[in-house]
C-alpha cells in the first residue's frame, strides 16, 4: 500500500514569488523574513521524500464559475498547465507545466464513489496559484506527478464545514489504501481570516486577527472538534468575505487527524494578512 509522507497545509499568496525574487529598491522590508520562513517549510516536505503529491486547492474563478461549480472535483490529466493571464501580470508568477498522476487521480475518483463521495472529474484542468503557489514555496523544481483536487469555497451553495473535515479523512484512507509503493505527500491550502476588494483588505494585521489567532491554534492542535464548534458557512462571512477558505484548512486537518498535533507550525503577520504553515508527519519517527 502507499504511504501517507506528510500532511502539509498553508496558505497562498500570490504575492510570495515576486516579494522573493525582487532585489534593490524593489524588495519589500519583510521579504527576507517570509524567505527564510518559507526555507524552513520547504524542509519539512523534501525530509517526507515524497513521489507524488495531492495538492488540495481552490479556483479562483478563472476556469470554473458561478454557473458550472462542482463542490468536488479531481483532476485526471496527464499533465497540468499552470497559472492564467491575470496572475501572471498581476502576481508575476511564471507560466508552468506540471506531471499529473492520471492513475492515482482514477484511484481516488473510484473509490471516493464507495466513501460517500460523488466527485467531479476534469481531463482538461487549467490549475491557478492555490496549486502553483504551494508548489513554489514548497517544490520549485515541479518536478513531481500531482493530482489536483478542487474545492468550492467561492460559489453558493457551498458544502458545508464537516463536509471538508470529512474529505480530509477519505482522501487520507483512500491513499492509504492505493496498491502502489509510492510516498505521498497530501498538501492543501486554505486562508485564514481574509478580505478580498472589501473596505478590511489592507487593514493593519488582516481582517480579524483574533479568528486568526484561534484558526491557528485549532489546526496546530489537530482540534477539529473546537473549530466544528464556531465555524459555519454564515459565520465564516464575518472574518472577510473570502474567509470561507478556512475550510481548506479544515479539510487538511481531517487528512492529519483528529487531535494530532502539527509537528511544524509557523505563520507570519504581514500588513494585511496572516501567513501560516503546518506540517504533520504520520510516521512521528520523521519527524524534525
Amino acid at each position: 500500500m502507499a504511504t501517507v509522507a506528510a500532511v502539509i497545509a498553508s496558505t497562498h499568496h500570490p504575492f510570495y514569488y515576486r516579494a522573493s525574487t525582487s532585489a534593490g529598491d524593489d524588495r519589500p522590508p519583510f521579504a527576507d523574513e517570509w524567505v527564510a520562513k518559507i526555507g524552513a517549510f520547504r524542509e519539512t516536505l523534501t525530509r517526507a521524500r515524497p513521489d507524488v503529491l495531492v495538492m488540495v486547492g481552490s479556483d479562483h474563478f478563472h476556469q470554473l464559475w458561478l454557473d458550472n461549480m462542482p463542490q468536488f472535483l479531481v483532476g485526471k490529466a496527464p499533465f497540468y498547465d499552470g497559472n492564467f493571464y491575470n496572475e501572471e501580470r498581476e502576481f508575476g508568477l511564471p507560466r508552468m507545466f506540471l506531471p499529473g498522476h492520471e492513475e492515482l487521480s482514477g484511484y481516488l475518483l473510484r473509490e471516493g464513489m464507495d466513501a460517500g463521495f460523488d466527485l467531479a472529474f476534469s481531463n482538461e484542468l487549467r490549475i491557478d496559484h492555490s496549486i502553483t503557489c504551494p508548489l513554489i514555496t514548497l517544490r520549485p523544481e515541479a518536478d513531481l506527478p500531482i493530482v489536483p483536487i478542487y474545492t468550492n469555497i467561492f460559489a453558493p451553495p457551498m458544502p458545508q464545514p464537516w463536509r471538508f473535515v470529512e474529505l480530509g479523512r477519505v482522501i487520507r484512507q483512500l491513499v492509504e489504501s492505493w496498491p502502489s509503493d509510492q510516498r505521498v505527500a497530501i498538501i492543501g491550502t486554505g486562508h485564514l481570516s481574509l478580505e478580498l476588494g472589501g473596505p478590511r483588505q489592507f487593514g493593519p494585521h488582516g481582517p480579524d486577527p483574533e479568528f486568526d489567532r484561534k484558526a491557528v491554534g485549532w489546526i496546530a492542535s489537530g482540534d477539529v472538534e473546537a473549530a466544528l464548534a464556531e465555524v459555519s458557512l454564515d459565520s465564516l462571512w464575518e472574518p472577510g468575505n473570502a474567509t470561507h477558505g478556512f475550510m481548506d484548512f479544515m479539510l487538511m486537518m481531517g487528512a492529519a487527524g483528529a487531535n494530532v498535533k502539527a509537528d511544524y507550525t509557523d505563520s507570519l503577520d504581514l500588513f494585511h494578512t496572516m501567513e501560516a504553515y503546518f506540517t504533520w508527519y504520520p510516521d512521528r519517527a520523521e519527524a524534525p
